[in-house]
């Protein structure tokens, strides 16, 4: 097996602002691999803090790349644990090849129903004003979403309570409202703004605490906001992070976790212990979208999740076979993940 590596880099049409930082473009390789009759496309983009660096990424895509043409390929990708975005672009490389191989699409490859899929996905909105941050909520209205997930954490909890308040009266009471702190709470913090953010049927708050506090997420457990858990599941143990009942919901991001496969496994083992899996991307080009819709495709049914991130590049990597239209994403019925390789 060949690997071939293109550097690319993303820009974002608007700075997409956190709670702890501020992220302006997305940079990347695009994964080739190839075998004399079958050719699989990959992405890996890493985002530090949730993975590793653009360097230490291409660095670990090289020396699989030399080692690949000698065979070993799970050999490979075992070796790159600690490079979650490298492994990621190889795995979805090679699963995109495998898929294409047997004429499937990527999810069935993955272990997924052979029927027409169609994922609902939320709308994210980011830390603006009250006014923006409603004038966002019309604006997903108007495009179909019926969930919408507000950033929070990087203004004050009443400042956060007045976004969110003025969203729930403008949207009513059938839209699905989700947050997100990104780990900016203590603990005091969190357990106010679960109290606070109940009456408005917020369903669950993303990464309340820092990423490393198990036991402050399980503590929080237990009221009419459930907790949800993303940076956690990129430093954290898998089986503390169950045995403690850290969280009600995992946000399963492809990206983060190593690729579509460690996504899959970690989801599954999620559903087992009686926490829901939500997918979603790093805001990632269309060859990663495409295959974390084939993960959630692979899962359904699912809730809502977070693939619509496409319209947040000023120009993408190629054109995208599965658009968001109302709300939803059609998952594609081609082989592997979709995409004409031919118009790489």
């Amino acid at each position: 097996m060949e690997v071939d590596l293109q550097p690319f880099d993303l820009e974002l049409a608007e700075p997409l602002r956190t709670a702890d930082r501020t992220i302006e473009h997305r940079r990347g390789l695009l994964v080739r691999v190839r075998t004399e009759k079958r050719r699989g496309l990959g992405e890996a983009t890493p985002l530090p803090g949730w993975t590793e660096s653009y360097d230490d990424c291409r660095a670990a895509l090289r020396r699989a790349a030399d080692r690949l043409p000698l065979g070993g390929t799970e050999d490979v990708l075992a070796e790159m644990a600690d490079t979650p975005a490298a492994r990621h672009g190889l795995s979805l490389a090679v699963a995109d090849l495998r898929a294409r191989g047997r004429s499937v699409p990527l999810s069935r490859h993955l272990g997924g129903a052979a029927r027409r899929q169609r994922i609902p996905v939320n709308a994210t909105i980011g830390d603006g004003s009250v006014t923006a941050t409603v004038d966002a909520a019309e604006a997903a209205l108007e495009e179909g979403f019926d969930c919408l997930k507000c950033k929070v954490g990087a203004r004050s909890l009443a400042e956060d309570v007045e976004r969110l308040s003025a969203v729930r009266e403008r949207v009513g009471p059938d839209v699905s409202l989700r947050a997100d702190a990104n780990g900016a709470w203590d603990r005091s913090t969190a357990a106010d703004a679960l109290e606070q953010f109940a009456p408005l049927s917020v369903s669950y708050v993303e990464q309340p605490l820092p990423a490393g506090d198990v036991t402050g997420h399980a503590k929080l457990r237990g009221g009419p906001v459930d907790v949800a858990l993303d940076e956690s599941l990129a430093s954290a143990d898998l089986d503390r992070l169950l045995d403690v009942g850290a969280a009600d919901v995992f946000i399963c991001k492809p990206m983060v976790l190593g690729g579509p496969d460690e996504a899959v496994r970690v989801a599954r083992r999620a559903r087992e212990s009686g926490v829901r899996p939500v997918v979603s991307t790093t805001v990632d080009g269309v060859v990663a979208r495409l295959g974390a819709v084939h993960v959630a495709a692979a899962l359904a049914p699912l809730g809502a999740c977070g693939l619509a991130t496409a319209d947040r590049l000023v120009e993408d990597l190629g054109p995208d076979p599965a658009p968001v239209v109302d709300g939803i994403v059609a998952v594609p019925r081609g082989a592997g993940t979709g995409l004409r390789l031919s118009e790489e």
